[in-house]
């Protein structure tokens, strides 16, 4: 086994040890008038630039999952923003909050991207990262951000999406990135036809693509937390969260040595 990877999967069990000192900048940005407020994480033991990876949260808002998503990607050496898309220090446990929010956001692409791609130059301009490495990760409805990132042009190596919505791409998008997606087979906010128009979408439109779908996965799959929220069709699932973790650092390693 890759050693990057045997390091990754003991950092999701354990706390985090004296083998890497993992630093966390709060970092106060606008997109406009709205003040938002990303969380830069990066392991202080190491020396030079390195590659940059977004963070994107899901509905819930940028809540701890999406920050020790953050942290984890810190521990395999990367430098990780995990990114605001609701300011106002916007974040909540209850469904309704969520959906508000989120429609708020994605009720007008441009937009939706111009959020995200805020969160992005802050990355870009850290003196910690390469900024001809950079890619962004994304869970749920961040999942569906770092694909619209993608369709947008944004010039990132590579995005993963988490069990996000798998927006279609529009036609003539200009996709520069390469695509992850990794998707609950029985994942009820994501039905078939919507799986099958994001794939013939991206083949369209050139893209170099992969989805994974995992048998027995919900929506949320990634989230030990995703039980608390009561609602059936979230739910985690601990095999389906390793094997695409894991997947993801194939994928980062791939994308960084091009």
């Amino acid at each position: 086994m890759n050693p990057i990877i045997s390091v990754c999967l003991a950092a999701a069990l354990l706390p985090i040890t004296g083998l890497a000192e993992i630093k966390t900048e709060t970092i106060e940005y606008k997109d406009g008038d709205t003040e938002l407020s990303g969380h830069l994480v990066y392991d202080d033991s190491l020396d030079g630039p390195r590659p940059g990876v977004i963070v994107a949260h899901e509905w819930w808002g940028l809540n701890d999952y999406a920050k020790k998503r953050a942290e984890m990607l810190a521990e395999l050496g990367y430098v990780a923003f995990a990114l605001d898309m609701y300011g106002d220090d916007k974040v909540t446990s209850h469904a309704p909050d969520a959906k508000g929010w989120m429609e708020q956001i994605t009720g007008n692409l441009d937009a939706w991207r111009a959020r995200a791609m805020a969160g992005l130059e802050i990355l870009r301009g850290s003196e910690l990262v390469d900024d001809n490495k950079l890619a962004a990760i994304g869970y749920c409805f961040g999942g569906a951000t770092v694909m619209q990132m993608a369709y947008g042009g944004a010039d990132l190596d590579g995005v993963v999406s988490f069990h996000g919505s798998l927006p279609a791409a529009p036609e003539g998008a200009d996709i520069k990135a390469k695509v992850l997606a990794a998707h609950g087979y029985d994942d009820g906010f994501v039905p078939a036809e919507k799986v099958a128009a994001f794939e013939q979408s991206l083949d369209a439109a050139g893209a170099d693509w992969q989805l994974v779908v995992f048998s027995d996965a919900r929506h949320g799959f990634t989230n030990p937390n995703a039980g608390d929220y009561g609602i059936d069709m979230i739910q985690y699932n601990e095999n389906a969260d390793k094997r695409s973790w894991t997947m993801m650092q194939a994928f980062l390693d791939e994308v960084f040595a091009d």
